[in-house]
Formats: C-alpha cells, structure tokens, sequence
C-alpha cells in the first residue's frame, strides 16, 4: 500500500530513512537539509534509528553520512549492529563514517569547552568523504557537563547553525528520564525542541509485564504527517513502524481466483472455495476441530506446491502433524520436502507488535503462498489487549498486499461468539465459519456453518462435520419437528428411510408384477372372445348365405312349376 501525499507533502523535499512505516507516517522521511530531534528514554531505539537513517542514505540514496558519539563508543555501537545486515564494514570505507567524541572530565572543569574544534574537524571530513547526512548521538551528555543553562543554549544555536549552513540533514539524539513519554523537560534542554524542524519521541515501557515501543512525530515544519502514537519493533533489519491503513492508501487488487479449503464439500458450499488472498476465520470451542479444517487447508496448499507456513500456538508441530495424520490429513511429507513450514509455541513472547514482525519475516524467508495461525486470539493475552485488534488488522493488510490467503483459528470463550472481546477479527475477515457442538441422545456431535463469505455465494445451511479415519467429511443434517438431527439419531433417521425406501420399492415391485399378470390374464379373455366372436360371424355368414341360396332355388322352381302347367300363360285371342 502506498500513501498519496498531499500537495504539501509534495511541496517539501524529504529525505527517506528507510525505516518501514515510519516514511509513510512522516509523508517521505526526515527534513531534507534541516534537523531531526529524537528524544526518548534508555532502551527506545534512538541510537538504531539514527543508525538506519545513516545506513539507508549511504546504501540507497548516494548520501554518505557521519556518526559522532558522544557516549557509547563506535566500535560497540558497530558491533550492536551487526545483527540488522546492514554491511557497516563495507560502509565504513568510503560512506559511512564514525567519529568518538566521549567528554573530557579535566577539559570541563577548566570550563574551556565549547564545540567549535569539533565542528572544525567534522568539516574537513565532511568536504573529504562528501557527506549529506549527520547523526549526533546522545548530545545531551556533552551538555549536561556545561556549568548553566546559557552554555548549553550557546553549543546547542552553535550547532544549530553550523547544520543549516551546511544544508546537512541531521540527527540529535537526546534522552528522556525514565519512561517518560513527553520529551526532555523545558527547564533543562527542552528548548531544543522549538529550535528544531522536526521532532520525534519515543517511548519503551512495560505494560503488566510485556515490553511496548512507541513513536510519535511530535512536530514536523511544512508538512502534515500522522500525529498518532505508532507502535514499533526493533526486527531483524532495524526499526519496523506499525501503520494502519488509512484514508489515502491504494487499494490492492482484487482477484477472483479460488483455492481449496482441502474439504470438498465446504469448496461446494463456499462455491468454489475461498479467494486467492482473502482471510479466513474459524471460531469455535475446544475440540469443535478448528485445527483439523487448518491442517485440510494447508495439505491442500501444500498438494498445489503452494509453499505454505503452519502456526501453532496450542501444540507442538510434531504433535500437530501425528494428531491430523488420525483424519486422513498427512502433513510430514510437505515438511521433509521443505514446502511446509511448522511453527510451534505455546505463547507469545514479547508483545504483539514484535510477533506481527517475526511472522512477517518468516513468511518472507520461506516465501509462503499461505499461511495458517492456531489461534490467532492468543494475541489478545495479558498486556496485549490495547494493541491486539490493531495487530490483527495490520496482519490482515499485509497478506492483503502480499497475495497471501490467511486462515486463523479463534478460540470463543463461553460467552460470546468473538474468540475475544478486543480482538473482534470476525468483522473484518473475509470469510467466517464457525463450528460448535450439539447434543443429543448422550451424544456430542460437531456442526459447521458459514456465517459469512464476502463476494461469494455460500450455503447457509447448518452441516454436520465428521471426523474419521478417511478424513473429514461434511454432511445434511436432519431436522425433524423443529430439531436439528446428527451423529445417531441421523443415523437412525438414514436408516429408516433407506427401509422405507426398500419397502416402498419392494411393494412397487410386487404391485407391477400383479398388474402385469391382470393384464395378460385380460389379454387372454380377450383374445378367446375374438375367436369366439370370429366364429360366431363365420356361423351367422354361412347362415345368412344357406338361407339366401335356399330361398333362390325355392324361387327358380316355383317358377318353373308355372312354367310347365302354363297357369301364367296368356293365350292369344281369336278372328
């Protein structure tokens, strides 16, 4: 996601520190040719995040840089260093460089201390090696050992100055007493902050005993910029700045694509399965097979040759896979090959700002297409319950961005369908099934359903989800006289439909074999009344044509008798 300045934003040149998220709050990074005051107490990240500044300028900017000490020697700040990556040996030669300048207690008590003889040497430097970027650290050690207020004020215009003629981009860092989270106080050094462009804070503490980090941008000349508290991690490569999506951002894009949730029929339901890089929810109580549904996803991930990172915070990964391998789901394959990752712990160590970072980075290392978490409504455990909905929503933005398809597991409590009231993941996941139990008959069944499924067509029917040796199955339930059916009396219910099925069958049968009799039989009468009729008309033909021929003859010899005796004779008459 990227943020769409303002065109004051626009308006000033910035120069990029590199640190993720903290470019984006700031709108591009530090002043560019001004001066940067971090303040914060013992532990807060100042020296690392104006290490980083160095470090990004050097590497990508084309912008050498110095680092003057003040308190921690150069060598050990080095050395501290080298757990980020960052390549300071290969710096050092020819952009980065590091000055030491620890404060000389016998120079300070003589009170003959002001910073022009540094300066000077920090000039020739400058002009040798070509620096654009400076870094003062822990300026406020030096200051505290002038005799009153009026000194420091002259070192620090003096310094001042010296940067703005020199258009250098600078960092001073100063300390903060204890946690205090509002900067240096005004009657000591606090006038440092009206002098500078831009002012940052941050803050170390402990809340019930997990450690939180925050910055604020405090001020921050000619420009707008996020005037909210972020949280920050120190991480493997350096400071990491939480930012939430905002106004402004570019939206990632949207695809249609669908992949597996390893269960056939629930594919059936969602409608094809869930979207590629949408996020998954599933709710349940314990043992309601939350897990199971994950592990089908991610074998089927893994079946895809989608590399794929699996997260348990419940059991141990070789426990995870022995326990799916019961059902049908065979896991330890995909991790011999490498395209499975597991994962295991039993809590989250540190806050949940620094487990969204450590995730992070594991997904990249290992290049994960999916990735599950069991349960992610750990994350709302003690001391991270500010932070946690806001972690959860910033995980969500990133597998967003990245393409990635997310499926946690949200453990519910007893008394509301959120796996915690500050976590709420529910409302803005992509897809949420749930899973509960129902019983009946002294039996403990599982039913499954699909509260919602953003963008898709989906079942909203109640199923019934079986756990056995073949797998996971999904099947109807049965309702009868308002009450849903499962596990037994389903069984029971299948049962004596497929009998009456059987029976209904077996009477049709009987029925038609009947009927077919009746109606041969019919056939039967049928046919021996037409032969009978047949005959009958052959009998009355023969009659009709003896009488006919009799009474032709009778005729002739009548006649013939007439014929002879000459009674019809008629004789002529005489002249």
């Amino acid at each position: 996601m990227r943020p769409v300045q303002s065109p004051l934003v626009r308006g000033l040149k910035k120069a990029p520190t590199g640190i993720t998220g903290f470019d984006e709050i700031t709108g591009g990074g530090l002043p560019l040719g001004r001066t940067t005051l971090l303040v914060g107490g013992p532990g807060s990240g100042k020296t690392i995040l104006a290490l980083q500044f160095l470090v990004h300028g050097a590497q990508a900017c084309k912008e050498p840089g110095i680092f003057v000490a003040f308190e921690e020697s150069s060598k050990r700040i080095v050395a501290n260093a080298e757990s980020f990556g960052w390549k300071l040996a290969e710096l050092r030669r020819k952009k980065l460089h590091f000055i030491d300048v620890p404060p000389i207690p016998d120079l300070i008590q003589s009170g003959n201390f002001d910073l022009s003889g540094m300066l000077a040497a920090l000039e020739a430097q400058i002009r040798e090696m070509g620096a654009r970027r400076i870094v003062f650290d822990a300026l406020d050690v030096v200051l505290a050992l002038l005799p009153d207020l009026a000194s420091k004020r002259r070192e620090v215009y003096r310094l001042h100055e010296w940067l703005l003629a020199r258009k250098l981009t600078g960092i001073i860092t100063s300390k903060a007493g204890g946690d205090d989270t509002r900067s240096i106080s005004p009657d000591s050094l606090g006038f440092m902050q009206f002098m500078m462009d831009c002012t940052v804070i941050l803050n170390h503490s402990v809340v019930q005993g997990v450690s939180q980090r925050n910055l604020r941008v405090q001020k921050y000349r000619g420009t707008s910029f996020d005037e909210n508290q972020s949280p920050f991690v120190i991480g493997t490569s350096g400071l990491e700045v939480a930012v939430a999506r905002t106004l402004g951002y570019v939206d990632t894009n949207a695809t249609t694509e669908r992949v597996s949730s390893g269960v056939e029929r629930l594919d059936t339901m969602l409608g094809g399965g869930y979207y590629r890089g949408a996020s998954v929810l599933i709710t349940g109580f314990p043992g309601t097979a939350k897990t199971t549904l994950s592990g089908a996803f991610a074998e089927a991930a893994c079946r895809r040759g989608e590399r794929t990172m699996f997260i348990s915070f419940d059991s141990d990964s070789a426990e995870v896979i022995r326990n799916l391998t019961s059902v049908g789901i065979r896991l330890d394959r995909y991790v011999k090959n490498g395209c499975l990752r597991m994962i295991s712990a039993r809590t989250i160590t540190g806050s949940a700002e620094l487990f969204l970072a450590r995730l992070k980075t594991l997904a990249n290392e290992h290049g994960a297409r999916c990735v599950v978490i069991d349960p992610l409504s750990i994350l709302s455990k003690s001391g991270n319950e500010l932070t946690a909905h806001s972690v959860a929503e910033r995980l969500i933005d990133w597998s967003k961005a990245g393409g990635i398809t997310l499926v946690c597991t949200g453990l519910l409590d007893e008394a509301s369908m959120e796996g915690s009231s500050s976590l709420q993941i529910s409302k803005i996941a992509d897809t949420w099934i749930h899973l509960n139990y129902l019983v009946q008959a002294g039996e403990r069944n599982r039913g499954m359903s699909i509260i919602k499924s953003r963008g898709m067509g989906h079942s909203n029917q109640v199923r019934e989800l079986i756990l056995s040796d073949a797998g996971v199955t999904v099947t109807d339930t049965y309702t009868a006289g308002g009450e849903v059916l499962m596990g037994t009396l389903r069984w029971e219910k299948e049962s004596a439909e497929r009998v009456a099925k059987e029976v209904g069958e077996v009477a049709g049968k009987l029925k038609r074999v009947r009927l077919e009799a009746e109606e041969a039989e019919l056939e039967m009468r049928v046919k021996s009344l037409q032969v009978e009729l047949e005959a009958k008309q052959v009998e009355k033909a023969l009659l009709v044509s003896t009488t006919e021929s009799r009474e032709g003859e009778l005729s002739q010899g009548r006649t013939r008798i007439r014929e002879l005796r000459g009674a019809d004779t008629a004789v002529p008459a005489r002249k």
